[in-house]
């Protein structure tokens, strides 16, 4: 177990509250991207980031706005370090991330029921059967909508159409 000083949990709500690049209106705590920032001596720090997905584009942005914010806070020398396991899932969005994904009139991510390995079928681009757990429409709250792309203006996201409110929409993919 990890324990962490006053000073440290100051450190992570300061690197945590710096906005996503890529969904300004969720900060990197809400996101579920910032795993740690330790203290190493009296003004350096060294902080752990987990980008949504191998290759994510996002994370060099990240890693810039922390250490500015760090810096500011008064910290001389912050080091960002990049982890992959254990990976991000979009279960590590907090729910006041969901809220707000919801609120920007994105389809927050449905919350994962299972663990362990998860079984992937392939299938066509637009999805026409019912689903289990449908993604509910951000604007009208429907659950009548189908996929139209499962990529949208980022990796993480889907492009989905309500069919009751006809309005399209983005969908948090779950990971």
């Amino acid at each position: 177990m990890v324990t962490t000083t006053a000073l440290e949990e100051e450190l992570i709500a300061i690197a945590g509250s710096v906005p996503d690049p890529e969904l300004p209106v969720l900060t990197l705590r809400e996101l579920g991207v910032l795993r740690a920032v330790r203290l190493r001596g009296e003004d350096a720090v060294d902080v752990e980031l987990t980008p949504t997905y191998t290759g994510c584009p996002a994370i060099e942005a990240m890693s810039l706005d922390i250490e500015r914010a760090l810096h500011e806070h008064g910290i001389r020398e912050v080091t960002v370090r990049t982890v992959l396991s254990p990976a991000w899932s979009t279960d590590d969005i907090t729910p006041e991330g969901r809220r707000k994904l919801r609120e920007f009139g994105i389809a927050p991510p449905r919350v994962g029921t299972r663990s362990g390995p998860v079984s992937l079928e392939l299938g066509p681009t637009r999805a026409l059967t019912q689903e289990p757990d449908p993604v509910r429409c951000p604007h009208c709250g429907s659950a009548d909508t189908e996929l139209l792309s499962r990529f949208s203006s980022t990796a993480c996201k889907a492009l989905r159409r309500c069919l009751a409110c006809r309005e399209p929409f983005d969908h948090f993919k779950e990971l």
